[in-house]
């Protein structure tokens, strides 16, 4: 006996799942693999087989029916909860990233209309209208591209609609992320030698110097306490990192300890002789003006690098002290000496102060290994890229060296010398 297929008002047979309402619109019913039940609508039977064809696509592809009102701040939302593995600072950078530029707007997108000229628009908007630095935006895609490859892991998007975006606007843009260049000799003595003489920075010569001959990173600087290094034996134990981050609280920033992120963080650094001095330094100066350690830090106290307040020292404080530094002590070279190819000092950060020291070690032909294990690095090819980008200039300055050699030699051998 024939089944009985329904039919519309114009007499049209109707696919299994699809129906006519009274009002003369067509709906089309089906459940997922999960047993759900879902349904779209149309005002045509046309527009509602076209809308049928994406669901078709979506249930080969095993992607969710219940997609349709989610937005991407629902994905960020359950991230949040699934995240694991990350340390606290890094996370909460990460949320503090997401919800300062993300959430706001571009989160409220909805991932069914998702696409990737979307993520690509946003990343423009960040770069032309709000003057977001790339380094800014880098951050901002490295949380927003897990968010929204957990929409692909759990079948809501076809595939990650952030996969590139990065890469696009950089060449787009022309955006280069400046090197992290170290200091030259030339330079660094500059720098030591206005820290040491110049009465209104001769404070800040002890933190500065210590991070020039340790390589130590500024976390482990401001985190360093005086139980953490042995004056008599000259060594430097390493074996947390002082943290901040941004709240949205009245605290506003918090301070934190870490350990370190690897094992190969952990470390015992020599003290040289100027190392020792400038701790010297620091300690017969805070006993001069009466400066105590005040601060804790998750059980954490009596650090050696404080303000005159007492509390640990803030990773900006230092980067704005640097930035006076460099711009006086270039005035003070400009003003005595008046020759176009005087050397200045160039703009750099704390972690170029480690970048130097490292540089230092090449120049000097410290062993690869002892290298690795004085700068906390866990992977070799970390040390090994530092080290072919420090040795550049003296493979060319080497090289200079060695014809200086050889004209001498010819020289000596024809008898001019």
């Amino acid at each position: 006996m024939a089944v009985e297929r329904r039919k519309d008002n114009k007499n049209r047979v109707l696919r299994e799942g699809e129906y006519q309402r009274t009002s003369g619109t067509y709906e089309f019913k089906w459940r997922d693999k999960r047993g759900k039940r879902h349904s779209i609508s149309a005002p045509t039977l046309e527009e509602l087989r076209e809308k049928e064809l994406d669901v078709l696509r979506d249930v080969l592809d095993g992607v969710r029916a219940d997609k349709n009102n989610l937005t991407i701040n629902d994905l960020y939302y359950s991230w949040v909860q699934l995240k694991r593995g990350l340390k606290d600072n890094t996370f909460s950078n990460y949320k503090y990233m997401y919800m300062q530029f993300v959430e706001p707007e571009f989160g409220k997108s909805k991932l069914v209309d998702l696409k990737r000229t979307d993520v690509r628009g946003f990343y423009n908007y960040l770069a032309d209208e709000r003057h977001v630095k790339v380094n800014t935006i880098d951050n901002i895609h490295t949380v927003l591209h897990q968010v929204l490859e957990l929409g692909v892991e759990d079948d809501y998007l076809r595939y990650n609609p952030s996969d590139n975006a990065l890469k696009e606007l950089k060449k787009a843009h022309n955006f280069e992320i400046d090197k992290r260049r170290a200091l030259t000799v030339a330079e660094q003595d500059i720098f030591e030698a206005f820290l040491s003489e110049n009465g209104q920075y001769h404070r800040w010569y002890p933190i500065f110097v210590i991070m020039l001959w340790t390589g130590m990173r500024v976390g482990e600087i401001t985190g360093l306490r005086w139980c953490d290094i042995d004056l008599e034996e000259q060594t430097i134990s390493v074996n947390h990192t002082l943290v901040y981050y941004s709240t949205r609280t009245e605290q506003g920033q918090i301070f934190a300890i870490n350990t370190p992120k690897t094992k190969a963080g952990e470390r015992i650094i020599p003290m040289l002789p100027k190392v020792k001095e400038a701790f010297l330094m620091e300690k017969a100066y805070q006993e001069e003006c009466g400066i105590k350690s005040n601060a804790v830090v998750d059980g954490f106290r009596d650090f050696i690098f404080v303000n005159r307040f007492g509390n640990v020292q803030h990773q900006g404080t230092l980067n704005k002290a640097l930035y006076r530094i460099i711009r006086d002590c270039n005035y003070e070279i400009l003003d005595n000496n008046h020759k176009e190819d005087v050397v200045i000092l160039p703009k750099f950060s704390n972690h170029s102060l480690r970048h130097t020291f490292t540089t230092r070690m090449c120049e000097a032909r410290v062993n690869i290994k002892a290298m690795q294990d004085i700068l906390g690095h866990a992977d070799a090819e970390t040390t090994m890229n530092i080290y072919a980008e420090a040795t550049k200039d003296l493979k060319k300055s080497e090289l200079i060296n060695f014809e200086d050699y050889f004209n001498k030699q010819k020289a000596l051998q024809s008898g001019i010398i």
